[in-house]
């Protein structure tokens, strides 16, 4: 069912398998939206193992409405194009009604209510739960803002969800010493490696990619060091995508050189990276100062196209990767020049680091090594048997 179709219309139902819900901010739009990424891989992952996925996004989402305004109905195309297996119903909070919402969660197994969903209908689901819905209820956290907006995660009632997917030990364990959940597991995000690999051709790299929003002064001064100086000091080729970009950021780039290619599909970032020779990593303060251990969906990405990838400094604290082997991490500017010359000019070491982080990624982190997690946690909560490999770490309240 493609997405514009009323909340009410059932999706088909396949034979067999798990029916899962998934109320998602966006599925079919990833502007400003990382996250979709690994949403949409999860729901590729879960129907190619012949689960039901029924997903559910709001109309008038800002992601989506950003998108239609910025790029136009082309963009929603393009994305269907990309996924031809994927698709959304679109539902309205303003007079859809609860009857609408409950219809919804009809005949399901398990529900996945992503944060950047309405409050209300995060409490609204709580309540089917609480009066005899038979699903599963997961609450799935991908954001900084439990640290950096607090209040924001307050407004959520998860009284009756059975738990918290949270995509880094840290946020898991603040929502239970907190009191927001009596139950929450490590669920990191990964890479959709059946869009997200290598060229499968070989072709000419050369210069820098960087793929990423400006965001809300979250790291202006560290893109300042940590990208954009090295860019300019190295006279290095470079290429900005991304949205949200003020003029005084659009100003510092043109200052450093690197030409701005504005908003990029996700999907097309393999084919950014197959054209160019390293890529940087800068990860938002949130992360490094209170949420250590959280690489982002970027590192995930740049690791599974193949393409070498320097880091801002980030603590792995839950060793998901293999610093120096996997990517390399510089501890200030002047190390991020020398990375980068390094990569540059040694081909050979570029290809083998590529090599190394691409080979842990489909060793331990991608959308099917997430579904199985998923799975196991599914099965602990009704009770039976894990069927699958690859017990997530997590931790109940005391």
């Amino acid at each position: 069912m493609r997405a514009g179709s009323s909340l009410s219309e059932d999706s088909a139902e396949s034979g067999g398998g798990l029916v899962v819900v998934c109320f998602y901010h966006s599925l079919v739009s990833d502007w400003n939206h990382g996250n979709a990424h690994f949403l949409r891989g999860v729901v590729t992952e879960l129907l190619a193992r012949g689960h039901t996925v029924r997903v559910l996004e709001p109309i008038d989402g800002w992601s989506r409405s950003n998108l239609l305004s910025e790029v136009g109905p082309a963009a929603i195309e393009a994305f269907y194009h990309a996924y031809p297996g994927l698709t959304s119903t679109l539902y309205r909070l303003a007079g859809e009604g609860e009857d609408r919402l409950d219809r919804a969660l009809d005949g399901a197994d398990l529900v996945l209510v992503h944060e950047w969903t309405d409050p209300w209908v995060v409490q609204r689901i709580g309540e089917v739960r609480a009066t005899g819905g038979r699903f599963r209820l997961l609450f799935h956290d991908t954001h900084h803002r439990a640290v950096s907006d607090p209040e924001a995660l307050r407004r959520f009632d998860l009284r009756h969800y059975d738990g918290v997917l949270a995509f880094g030990r840290v946020l898991r364990d603040l929502y239970l010493t907190r009191g927001w959940a009596a139950r929450a597991w490590t669920w990191h995000e990964a890479a959709d490696i059946r869009v997200f690999l290598p060229p499968a051709i070989k072709t000419t790299r050369s210069g820098l990619a960087w793929i990423g929003n400006w965001g809300d002064g979250e790291r202006g001064g560290e893109l300042a060091e940590f990208l954009l100086a090295p860019i300019r000091d190295l006279a290095l080729p470079a290429t900005a995508y991304g949205v949200r970009y003020p003029p005084d950021a659009l100003a510092a780039l043109s200052l450093a050189g690197v030409r701005y290619a504005g908003w990029l599909p996700n999907f097309r970032a393999p084919e950014v990276f197959s054209r160019h020779a390293v890529t940087v990593h800068v990860p938002r303060r949130p992360y490094v100062r209170s949420l250590p251990g959280i690489p982002t969906i970027r590192v995930f990405e740049a690791l599974a196209c193949g393409i070498p990838l320097v880091c801002a400094p980030w603590d792995d604290c839950e060793g998901l990767f293999l610093p120096g082997a996997d990517y390399l991490t510089a501890r200030d500017g002047a190390e991020m020049r020398t990375h980068l010359t390094a990569l540059i000019e040694d081909r050979a070491y570029a290809a083998a680091l590529a090599a190394h982080g691409l080979a842990t990624i489909r060793a331990r982190h991608t959308c099917a090594h997430r579904v199985d997690e998923l799975l196991v946690i599914y099965h602990e909560l009704v009770g039976a048997a894990a069927t699958v490999t690859g017990r997530p770490e997590w931790v109940a309240a005391e």
